[in-house]
């Protein structure tokens, strides 16, 4: 019976296309629109449960691929949820007249937060008219005039009481500039000294006594004149607090009554008017130019800014619940800021200088955030799981909690919380945030994972078809017609790795379409056909391949050395792949190995040198146990091999050249020459079965452009794993070779087949005696490793030989 494996594999079999028969329509135009991303149901149904349920911890981690529409769906969906959702309230910051460092914080029904702004505003400049009018009138002036005279005439007629008295006793009662002070007189004239000295001693000492007397009284009407000035200042600020309570009270009154249903802002406007009535004389106009000291003095004290209403969050937009998205999610972003302004070389703020951050704006709606770029920015988790926690909203400043700055500072009032928050990030950040942060699971209980790969089938089609027709209205790109839309799904396949899937990297496809909609204007054409989109995938490939031409062009001029005609024993050509992201391409390596007697080792140099990683490390164990299971059973295992990446001098890793690994030894120890025009790719186990791999498109691909550029003999070919077949997807070169016979691909399942096909002989039998086991591969192996476990038994051993060597020393000494 002949070896199945020794059949190539068809040119159906080498690419699965999708056939655009299958299509009803001619071009996209005729498709309608499809509301979302095809395949991603169980993301979608997580989606709608984290932005349905109104509990806490309720939040939503998205994960998945980059690329592969995270974003646009959440936000799809949230969006679609939001439209429906009641507007949240306002938020506004207002002064605190009694404790102004801590802004009070009130909520107002949506729009209503700008309205009382304008109305505060509307306010102010009402006051600054009518409270200067008020003081400029007559009834003021009458009033003021009416209290100045009273006392006026209080403080003359106290005076000249004391001045007809002391007349009466021969003392005169004199101002000067120095103040009041007493003389003696005589006949209406002030005495001097000398004719004051003139008088009796008795008389002189009667004018004295009542000069001092006089002065005791003098004293005290200061000090009643001093009281009676401090009771005009009284009545004068009474009277300015009702003449401002005029001016106030009544547009006070009215917005009292306008904001009725909300207490806070009742309360608010009662501080207002009290701090008003009591600060009256910052509305009240002057004539006089201020000097320039006086201008700055102002700016540095902006009285009025402290009726301003800080409208820190407007939901006055139409209905719906707010979705934000924060792109750069600092902590000062996150949670808001006090800013500073500088005056006379100070750092000052106030509330007006309160700014919202995120969470103030998506409060009581969503909020989408890139969890890697929340996770790299200083303090910023901490500081959302803390208002989460929590459930408010707490502005905090890092320079003033760790004492780097020390300015004139703020402590608002925190806000209180509600929202759902919507991670956006890699698996592998969900799964280190679930083991290492006790509070993320609290907080992100549920998880939308979306899938990196999705079904491909006639209905799939169809939908992925409806999807592509939909982002290329969306994005103003020429339909497609269905042969272009039949190779989009061809390439969205081949980026899969899988012709039963497409990949979930619709960014990739759509980066495809805008490219090819680029090249189908620029030729006139009036749809996207499949040309365009070939020659779109053709141009990538040219721009991405410098690495792959220079790799290429060593290996022609004979710098690494591959040989692709021939045979050679202990030699195979092996493929490895260069990942560049987007882009991976293969070339094809030498790899060899070495046998001889020995103590059952298989020596991996890559590793021995530290260039090998640990999975390429596991591959070289399996097929040395393989080895010694298979052919030395009972017997020792008196082997020593090496193995061998040529021309390799980086990093090693995978265990996908181990099927070559184990075929160069096999080829060694049988001594039978491998055929140098194919090459192998596919892993084993411990029981010789071959094992698919990654990358195969770029694996066959890249041993057939060497094989295309020395000239295809019709003897090339590559070894594949039978595994691997249902994600062939080659180019069409390839099949076009491969229709000529001139390059072909094989599907192996087990060593034997492999090896049958590189070396032509059968693999026959690890029992195989005599004339049977020349004839096939496995019983040469078995027979060569017989031969070395006899050698071996002949030979002394290491301990044997130190003591014969010991008692013939002992011998030569007697």
């Amino acid at each position: 019976m002949s070896n199945p494996a020794s059949r190539p594999l068809t040119v159906e079999e080498l690419a699965h296309r999708c056939d655009p028969r299958q299509f009803s329509f001619a071009t996209s135009d005729e498709l309608e629109d499809i509301g979302t991303i095809p395949g991603q149901e169980r993301a979608t149904d997580a989606i709608e449960l984290a932005a349905g349920i109104d509990r806490d911890g309720y939040n939503l981690f998205v994960m998945g691929p980059a690329g592969c529409g995270r974003h646009t769906l959440a936000r799809q969906r949230i969006e679609a949820r939001a439209k429906s959702a009641a507007r949240p309230s306002d938020w506004v910051y207002v002064n605190n007249f009694v404790q102004p460092h801590r802004p009070i914080a009130i909520e107002l029904p949506p729009g209503r937060g700008t309205g009382l702004g304008k109305d505060m505003a509307r306010l102010v400049e009402e006051l600054r008219s009518n409270i200067p009018a008020v003081f400029e009138g007559d009834e003021y002036r009458s009033k003021v005039d009416s209290i100045d005279a009273e006392f006026k005439e209080r403080h003359e007629k106290a005076f000249s009481g004391l001045g007809d008295e002391s007349m009466a006793q021969g003392v005169a009662l004199l101002r000067t500039p120095a103040g009041f002070s007493f003389a003696p007189v005589k006949d209406g004239e002030v005495m001097g000294a000398e004719e004051f000295a003139k008088l009796p001693d008795a008389e002189q000492q009667r004018v004295k006594g009542a000069i001092e007397t006089l002065q005791s009284r003098l004293e005290r009407l200061i000090r009643d004149t001093m009281r009676w000035r401090k009771e005009r200042l009284e009545r004068i600020r009474e009277l300015n607090r009702e003449m401002t309570l005029f001016a106030v009270g009544h547009l006070v009154d009215e917005l009292k009554q306008r904001y009725a249903e909300w207490p806070r802002v009742v309360e608010y406007l009662d501080a207002v008017r009290h701090d008003v009535i009591e600060n009256a004389d910052d509305f009240r106009k002057t004539d006089e130019e201020p000097s320039p000291m006086a201008r700055l003095m102002q700016q540095e004290e902006p009285s009025l800014r402290r009726y301003q209403v800080n409208v820190l969050v407007d939901n006055g937009a139409p209905d719906g619940s707010p979705v934000v998205y924060v792109d750069h999610p600092t902590l000062q972003n996150l949670v808001g800021r006090i800013d500073h302004i500088s005056r006379l070389g100070t750092l000052v703020t106030d509330f007006g200088l309160i700014k919202s951050g995120a969470l103030h704006r998506a409060n009581g709606g969503y909020l989408l955030v890139d969890a890697i770029r929340l996770l790299t920015q200083p303090f910023a988790w901490e500081g959302l799981k803390r208002a989460l926690l929590r459930h408010q909203i707490r502005i905090e400043s890092l320079g003033e909690a760790y004492g780097l700055v020390s300015t004139l500072s703020l402590e608002p009032e925190p806000i209180p919380l509600k929202m759902k928050v919507i991670l956006v990030g890699e698996r592998m950040l969900f799964y280190l945030l679930q083991a290492y942060d006790p509070d993320f699971s609290k907080l992100f209980r549920v998880a939308a994972d979306f899938e990196e790969h999705l079904e491909r089938t006639p209905e799939s089609n169809l939908l992925f078809a409806r999807f592509i027709a939909t982002r290329a209205r969306g994005d103003g790109l020429l339909p497609l017609e269905r042969d272009a839309v039949a190779r989009v799904l061809d390439f969205g396949s081949r980026a899969a790795g899988d012709t039963r899937k497409i990949t979930a990297n619709v960014e990739r496809m759509l980066v495809l379409l805008h490219e090819a909609d680029h090249r189908a204007r620029h030729a006139g054409s009036a749809a996207i056909g499949a040309d365009a989109i070939q020659g779109a995938i053709d141009a990538q490939r040219h721009r991405a391949g410098r690495l792959r031409a220079d790799v290429q062009e060593a290996i022609l001029r004979g710098k690494v050395l591959i040989d692709t005609a021939g045979t050679a024993v202990g030699q195979v050509n092996g493929l490895s792949v260069f990942d560049l992201g987007d882009f991976a391409f293969a070339e094809p390596v030498r790899i060899t190995a070495t046998t001889h007697l020995g103590e059952g080792q298989v020596i991996d140099i890559q590793r021995e040198v530290e260039l090998g990683g640990a999975i390429h490390s596991k591959g070289v164990m399996i097929l040395s146990a393989f080895l010694a299971a298979r052919f030395s059973g009972n017997l020792p295992h008196s082997l020593t091999a090496s193995l061998v990446f040529e021309q390799t001098y980086g990093h090693v890793d995978g265990d996908s050249a181990s099927l070559a690994e184990l075929c160069a030894l096999l080829s060694s120890l049988a001594d039978a020459p491998i055929r140098q025009s194919y090459a192998v790719t596919g892993s084993i186990n411990q029981l010789g079965e071959v094992q698919p791999i990654g990358a195969v498109n770029e694996k066959i691909e890249g041993f057939f452009d060497i094989c295309k550029a020395r000239g295809l003999s019709g003897g090339h070919g590559v070894l594949i794993p039978a595994a691997n077949v249902d994600q062939l997807m080659l180019r069409d070169e390839v099949l076009a070779a491969a229709a000529e016979g001139t390059f072909r691909v094989f599907a192996v399942r087990t060593v034997d087949d492999a090896i049958e096909l590189l070396t032509g002989m059968p693999a026959g039998l690890p029992q195989d005696e005599g004339v049977s086991a020349q004839l096939t591969l496995n019983g040469r192996v078995a027979a060569r490793l017989r031969d070395l476990a006899a050698l071996r038994r002949e030979q002394p051993r290491p301990g044997q030989v130190k003591r014969i060597a010991q008692a013939r020393a002992k011998r030569n000494a007697h």
